[in-house]
Parts: structure tokens; C-alpha cells; sequence
């Protein structure tokens, strides 16, 4: 089955925000991080979109592996959603940006979903999507590379750090180009605002989404509290026995103390 990608729709509305925008689709790429690094690295810093209908080796947070099959079992179109977009950028203050990624993605797709810090879409208690962000310095020159990966349905089972959720649970018949097509120019307006004012703006948004409020978590280092928002850079505030902590790059674990009712979500 042939997707038919909104490009043209998709280009229209965001060429006038990033001048010599491009959209480009692939059938299969190792993963559209990997390749928009690569051309970075070989001084390619265009602003682009790189969508892919199937990742060979797509890429999460620390190297974890992202699953992304053209199509499930009995299915004919792609399972997951996966694109990347580059762009230079030159906020005052990265932090926080994948934060503001996420906030967008959220907005577009379904006030219902939960953003668990720092880069992960959540339905119920289950993982949608996940964020990967990378970017490479060329002299004055700093180039990011925003990759995004949806699950669209049940993934074919497999080894999950977290249990998976798909967009199909929450929008019923959604398909890769609509859900490309809902996301595409906010989440670039998001990046540019995000460039402009830093996070700041984004953190009310960010903590009406957040799936850790008031819940415990354990800290890579071994420590554990309650986790209370974020703050005006995006850090974690976590309510210890020792006071409160600002965690910026320690990956936590969840366990929820009061699970929320999810039938009233």
C-alpha cells in the first residue's frame, strides 16, 4: 500500500517559517537521525523534513533501540510513524527542548497524552512515542537534529523497557500521513518560539501533561522522592529526604504512589 504523505500541504505551511524547507519521504533508512547527522557532518545544514516508512536501526535516549516496522501483521501500511527534522538553531539556553518537543507533540496529537520527563509520550501508563535530539557544532554553527517516533499500532511484540501504547488506542483509523500532517508545522512554530524566549514559556504546558506529578521515582544515582514539575529550565524537581533536587540528565524510573483512574481520562 502507497502512503500519500500531505508533502506539498506540509511544505506550504512551514517553508515561510524555515526558508529553503524541504520535505523529503523514504520507503527505508537506518533511522532519520542517523542520516540527518550525517549530512551535517558533511556541511548539508539545510532545514528538512526526513520522513522514513520503515527505520532498519532507529534510535532512542542512550542507544536504545526504536522499533519501526513498515507494517504490523495483516497490515498494509506503516506502523509507526518516524521522521526527523534538522534545522540550525541558536537558542540562548538548549535546555528544555526536548521538553517543548514534547509539549507540541502532545497538543497536536491528544490533550489526553502524558509527557514523562524527559523525552517520552505516554497514554495511561504505557510509552506512545519517544523524542531524540542531536545536534553537531560546524564552526559558529550548531545544527539540530529533532527525531520523532509514534507508535500508530500495536507494535509485534518484543523486548520494551516500558510497555507500548499506539495512537489507533486514542484516534481511531489514524494513519502515518494524517498524524505527519498534524504535527509538522506546530512542532516546527514550537522549535522556533522555543529559540526565541528559551522554555520558560512552555513549562505551565509542560506540567499540565506531566505523567510523574506526585509520583515517586528512583534516580540513576540510587536516590528517590516524589517528583514535583519542572522548572523554568526543564529540570526535574524531585522532593527528597534531603531537600529538593533539580535532576537535569539522570534517567528515572516510575512507581506510581496513587495510580491515577485512567476510565475518566
Amino acid at each position: 500500500m502507497t502512503v500519500h504523505w500531505p508533502a506539498e500541504a506540509i511544505w506550504e505551511e512551514v517553508e515561510p517559517l524555515l526558508p529553503g524547507f524541504s520535505v523529503e519521504i523514504v520507503p527505508e533508512i537506518d533511522s532519520t537521525n542517523t542520516e540527518l547527522m550525517r549530512r551535517a557532518r558533511a556541511g548539508r545544514l539545510e532545514p528538512v523534513l526526513l520522513v522514513a516508512e520503515r527505520q532498519t536501526a532507529g534510535r532512542g535516549r542512550l542507544g536504545r533501540h526504536w522499533q519501526s516496522d513498515a507494517a504490523g501483521p495483516g497490515q498494509s501500511a506503516p506502523c509507526a510513524l518516524t521522521f526527523s527534522i534538522g534545522l540550525s538553531l541558536s537558542p540562548a539556553d538548549w535546555s528544555g527542548l526536548s521538553l517543548a518537543v514534547g509539549v507540541s507533540l502532545v497538543q497536536s496529537l491528544h490533550a489526553g497524552l502524558r509527557l514523562k520527563w524527559p523525552n517520552d509520550v505516554w497514554w495511561r501508563d504505557r510509552k506512545m512515542a519517544g523524542i531524540l535530539i542531536e545536534t553537531a557544532s560546524l564552526g559558529d554553527m550548531r545544527y539540530a537534529v529533532i527525531g520523532v517516533g509514534v507508535n500508530l499500532t500495536e507494535p509485534k511484540p518484543g523486548e520494551f523497557s516500558t510497555a507500548p501504547a499506539w495512537l489507533a488506542e486514542v484516534i481511531a483509523g489514524i494513519t502515518a500521513a494524517a498524524a505527519r500532517g498534524r504535527v509538522a508545522a506546530p512542532l516546527v512554530r514550537a522549535v522556533k518560539a522555543f529559540e526565541a524566549t528559551g522554555f520558560a514559556p512552555f513549562r505551565d504546558r509542560f506540567n499540565q501533561f506531566d505523567a510523574l506529578a506526585g509520583v515517586a521515582v528512583t534516580l540513576s544515582d540510587g536516590m528517590q522522592g516524589v517528583a514535583g514539575g519542572v522548572d523554568d529550565r526543564g529540570a526535574l524537581l524531585v522532593h527528597t529526604a534531603q531537600g529538593l533536587r533539580r535532576v537535569t540528565s539522570s534517567e528515572v524510573s516510575v512507581r506510581p504512589l496513587n495510580p491515577p483512574d485512567y476510565q475518566h481520562i
